[in-house]
């Protein structure tokens, strides 16, 4: 009987080992599965044993789940192996701060250019600052002139001037 015990440990520690594998590896809930499988398989040896062992084995669980969790999304991304399959944080530059609603409201009537297509979301500039804007109607192409028409909270909307 020693081995099945032994069979019901190492499936508890499968089930561990595959809920930190689901927390980096996207498989649609396959790894997920797997591991309610050998923990399922580990809880039946339990009480297959004796019901004693299977409801300390369900006692167990309840601690090594979130347990595990916790060590997958805290402790591990800290290590050097964590480090090393998680994406770094964006770096944000001194000067990519988010204007505030009072310095747009500045550009309220100037005009600009667009330097990415507003799709209807892009970037203009307006004297030399890059700023986001959404063009009124439609799609505006790289280089055509704009005017600031609207500023709501951070949100600049501008209209396609035509060249007379």
């Amino acid at each position: 009987m020693g081995w099945w015990l032994i069979l019901a440990v190492v499936l508890f520690l499968a089930c561990a080992a595959l809920i930190v594998a689901e927390v980096f590896v996207p498989s649609g809930g396959l790894i997920s599965v797997s591991a309610l499988a050998c923990l399922v398989g580990g809880i039946a040896i339990f009480f297959h044993y004796s019901t004693v062992a299977g409801w300390i084995g369900v006692l167990l669980a309840m601690v090594m789940i979130p347990a595990t969790l916790i060590v997958a999304y805290k402790i591990l991304p800290k290590t050097r192996f964590g480090k090393n399959v998680t994406l770094a944080p964006p770096q944000r530059e001194q000067g990519d701060a988010v204007p505030d609603t009072a310095e747009l409201k500045k550009l309220l009537g100037t005009t600009g250019v667009v330097l990415t297509p507003l799709r209807p979301v892009g970037t203009c500039d307006f004297s030399g600052r890059r700023v986001e804007c959404v063009a009124e109607s439609g799609y505006v192409d790289k280089g055509m002139k704009v005017k600031v028409i609207c500023v709501q909270s951070t949100q600049l909307t501008v209209r396609m001037i035509e060249d007379s």
